[in-house]
């Protein structure tokens, strides 16, 4: 394993240390986020953990969790979700996020925003000084709203573009069945009011920032070699 996969599966590790037997535990998406669930598993499988149900925000995460032997349940089984461990593309120093590039961002808020805990877990290179400084802004929309949205957006001040698939002809597609628009903003000032306005463009599902749902953000790096990890 290379020096950056050390580093991802070191900060999944912390962040599964946290979970405990008997928790509901939302399991987020994005290749960090897979060491997190990998180690629930090893865990489970050991008997370290026991009793634990996860709610899952991707097919990604659904699959990983079924190979691992890890429950699955639905919002509509659980009372309440005790932490969430998801990844995210950027994080500003007060701990707001640009989530959404694998597509995944409606369900992650979902089920992050529920969450009484809820634990990011990024590399080094996903923090920001501000949102938008090296990452697209998601919004996920239904396919018959995408010019009019379109032009809501750009009246914004964003530049939207719509979300290519790689390795499939056409746009990406949702696990939703709705499309993705990427808008470059050249300045987020206000995250949390343009949280709001983007989502109250009609036909907008939702759309990747995060404001204020975040409480633990693990910050993987490579110092000498090594791998390490903080908490912001």
């Amino acid at each position: 394993m290379d020096a950056v996969n050390q580093m991802k599966k070191a900060v999944g590790d912390a962040a599964a240390q946290r979970v405990k037997s008997g928790m509901v535990v939302g399991l987020g998406t994005g290749s960090t986020t897979v060491m997190a669930i990998k180690a629930i598993g090893e865990r489970l499988a050991s008997g370290d953990l026991k009793d634990i149900k996860g709610v899952p925000t991707s097919f990604q995460a659904i699959v990983l969790s079924r190979e691992l032997g890890i429950p699955l349940v639905s919002l509509d089984e659980v009372e309440k979700i005790d932490i969430a461990i998801d990844g995210a593309d950027e994080v500003d120093p007060q701990k707001n996020l640009i989530k959404g590039g694998g597509a995944a961002h409606t369900q992650e808020k979902l089920v992050d925003s529920l969450a009484e805990e809820f634990i990011v877990v990024v590399d080094s290179g996903k923090i920001v000084d501000k949102l938008g400084s090296t990452f697209l802004l998601p919004v996920e929309v239904m396919p018959m709203a995408i010019t009019p949205v379109t032009r809501a957006l750009t009246a914004l001040g964003g530049q939207p573009e719509l979300r290519m698939g790689v390795k499939k002809a056409g746009p990406v597609v949702t696990d939703q069945g709705n499309l993705v628009i990427d808008v470059k903003f050249n300045d987020i000032p206000n995250p949390a009011e343009l949280e709001m306005k983007i989502n109250n463009i009609p036909g907008v599902l939702e759309n990747g920032l995060f404001v204020g749902v975040a409480d633990i953000v693990l910050i993987g790096d490579v110092i000498d070699g090594q791998p390490s990890v903080r908490e912001m």
